[in-house]
């Protein structure tokens, strides 16, 4: 059975360069660091395997357009044209490309879905297949909900609306997720992705998710790819997540209605907690919920040891441009 802690071990996974200096260095010591440069300054952007740097080198100059590697510094330069829709059109054909030579499973997972990548002013520098963003290891954006029920006779007075990913999903199929997760698109206001994403997911009524969703901060953690999630493994993910709860009444229930989703469950507090200890959860699905349950007074350092060290680590500092830094 797993504690708390190791919950957030599983996904908050990348080394803290002040508790542990080895390991930190040893693995980025595997990885290249990728900067955007404007004049004498290089902002970092993200982190690239030397396994994807390799493939990198073999897509041709016409396609990437822009490519320097400082061997000195381990960081890569890339995709640096005069603007966002000549420096996206260079990402989407190198990924393109990447894809059509079959290099990386992770692209078999293809979404047609375009990420922000940000620079250091918070503009968007330029936008990427979500399917790609973990080969540069540069940080995305979502949303994340979870959905209550006020109930009488049970522990702390509340359901939770838990759904099941579809066996057929190319990551992380058949685990437990939060009632309504998706990533924000290039342009996408991050509320609007919610509202879509609640239909699509859930068949949750848009007025009512208008009306009763409560913005409840973000959520930062860098993930290490693994087993789990399918495709590529030891690929660096930093992750923003904005968090909502919503308040649901008793005859409002949401219902699959796409392919993401098997089923839904109405579970208790400890219903949550007993399938969270035996690992059913989506990684940072259940740093959602540990958040929802140390928000609504669930978990309290009376009963949670590493009550602390679990909010900190809930809310990683990144060292890469984007809104979050505002």
């Amino acid at each position: 059975m797993k504690s708390n802690l190791d919950l957030v071990d599983e996904c908050d996974k990348f080394p803290y360069q002040e508790k542990d200096a080895k390991a930190y260095s040893d693995l980025l010591s595997t990885f290249y660091t990728l900067v955007w440069k404007d004049g004498n300054t290089e902002t970092p952007m993200g982190y690239v395997p030397e396994s994807v740097l390799e493939e990198l080198h073999k897509v041709p100059m016409n396609i990437k357009k822009s490519f320097t590697v400082n061997q000195a510094t381990r960081t890569v330069s890339a995709f640096q044209l005069p603007t966002e829709e000549e420096r996206s059109k260079a990402v989407a054909d190198t990924c393109t490309y990447l894809r059509e030579q079959k290099k990386f499973v992770l692209l078999e997972g293809w979404r047609d879905e375009l990420y922000p990548i940000y620079g250091p002013g918070n503009e968007v520098l330029y936008s990427m297949e979500r399917a790609a963003t973990a080969l540069f290891g540069v940080v995305t954006y979502g949303v994340h909900m979870t959905a209550y029920v006020r109930t009488e006779g049970v522990s702390h007075g509340i359901k939770l609306w838990i759904p099941r990913r579809s066996r057929t999903k190319q990551t992380y199929p058949a685990m437990l997720d939060n009632t309504v997760a998706g990533g924000t698109s290039t342009g996408e206001d991050t509320f609007e992705c919610l509202v879509r994403e609640c239909e699509e997911e859930a068949s949750l009524p848009e007025d009512i998710v208008r009306k009763n969703a409560t913005r409840q901060g973000t959520l930062t953690y860098i993930y290490i790819t693994d087993k789990t999630r399918g495709g590529e493994l030891g690929l660096i993910q930093p992750e923003v997540e904005h968090i909502y709860d919503l308040e649901l009444p008793a005859e409002i229930t949401p219902k699959p209605n796409d392919s993401e989703v098997e089923r839904f469950y109405l579970w208790t507090v400890e219903e949550v907690q007993e399938h969270m200890a035996k690992g059913e959860f989506k990684p940072n699905c259940a740093l959602v919920i540990l958040d929802f349950f140390q928000r609504h007074g669930i978990l309290t350092p009376e009963n949670e040891p590493h009550f602390a060290e679990i909010r900190s680590r809930l809310h990683r500092h990144l060292d890469f441009p984007g809104p979050h830094r505002s």
